[in-house]
């Protein structure tokens, strides 16, 4: 598909429109030309090439969130090391696709580490022997640097990922999206809508802000097909570390994620405990998954990730042309 920029008229009729280029909202659209040639209406040939790529992936999760700090990148980081740890025999992988703000290299232990570009396309760097990552991260020459880029940048970003990384053969592809639901979103499934996507694990935290835009997420989700897992509740309590007593740092004025989980009809997966010892792993790349055994967050994840083991088997017997 041809690169769109962003300054699109507010009522843009998009760019798969028969009337694109045409309605009276394209008037003084740098695109309308490029539109009303039929250009934008043919079939993106990454589509084709993403398909071939993960050919051999059995299931593809996207983890999301509607609002920024609610410790996506820790969940996905929490997830992934529990499926790869708990059966050896499993590869998993994890794509960030958080252009502007990828988290996965520092919370994986992963910093400084190099991709190297062979024959068969870039090769992941490998956190164990059956978890690998890629990450922009890897191609920047600071962590500290920024990455400005306009949405068709990104969307090509997304599409060399998911075209051009030699992942082998994976039984868990995960994807670490930024909050919201806008480029990167919508560059993600559309290039793998051709693949099947397993499902989405929507993360939030209890107060009524986050659940707001949790919701958005669980509408968008609907709005372009993409089965819900379900919703993880991050920071749900405070635990001390020395004393084990609970309080409550976010409280949940509206009943939670629970609640509205019931409330919108998906499933609950369950809650973590807010951890201090949680974040200092992560800021060192430690896996707190051995650092730290007896948390009580290791037992919610413990409890959680079971459930989207099995999540994924049920969306298996239910679209088995997702996963052939």
């Amino acid at each position: 598909m041809a690169d769109i920029p962003k300054e699109a008229p507010e009522h843009c009729p998009g760019t798969q429109s028969e009337s694109a280029g045409k309605a009276s909202a394209c008037a003084g659209c740098p695109n309308q030309s490029l539109c009303s040639s039929g250009a934008t209406r043919q079939p993106d040939p990454g589509i084709a090439l993403v398909k071939e790529r993960l050919s051999s992936v059995q299931n593809k999760l996207l983890v999301l969130s509607g609002k920024g700090g609610v410790g996506k990148s820790t969940v996905t980081s929490l997830i992934s090391r529990y499926l790869a740890a708990s059966n050896l025999d499993k590869n998993v992988g994890i794509l960030d696709i958080d252009i502007c703000g990828p988290s996965q290299p520092r919370v994986l232990g992963a910093l400084g580490e190099q991709i190297h570009q062979s024959g068969s396309g870039w090769s992941p760097v490998y956190i164990e022997d059956n978890l690998s990552l890629m990450s922009i991260g890897f191609l920047l020459g600071s962590p500290s640097d920024a990455v400005i880029w306009r949405g068709p940048k990104k969307n090509g970003m997304i599409r060399q990922f998911l075209s051009e990384v030699d992942w082998g053969s994976l039984d868990y592809l995960i994807l670490d999206t930024p909050p919201g639901t806008s480029d990167e979103h919508l560059s993600a499934t559309s290039y793998l809508k051709g693949t099947g996507i397993t499902g989405a694990i929507i993360v939030t935290t209890p107060p009524q802000v986050a659940l707001l835009d949790v919701r958005k997420e669980i509408d968008f989700c609907r709005k372009v097909n993409i089965p819900i897992l379900g919703v993880v509740e991050n920071m749900s309590v405070f635990v001390c570390p020395k004393c084990k007593n609970t309080a409550e740092i976010f409280p949940a004025s509206t009943g939670g994620a629970e609640t509205m989980s019931k409330e919108l009809n998906v499933e609950f997966l369950g809650s973590i405990p807010l951890d201090p010892l949680l974040a200092r792993c992560c800021d060192e790349g430690k896996n707190f998954l051995t650092e730290m055994p007896n948390s009580p967050t290791v037992s919610a994840l413990n409890d959680i990730c079971n459930r989207i083991i099995q999540k994924c088997e049920e969306e298996k017997e239910n679209c088995p042309n997702n996963f052939a």
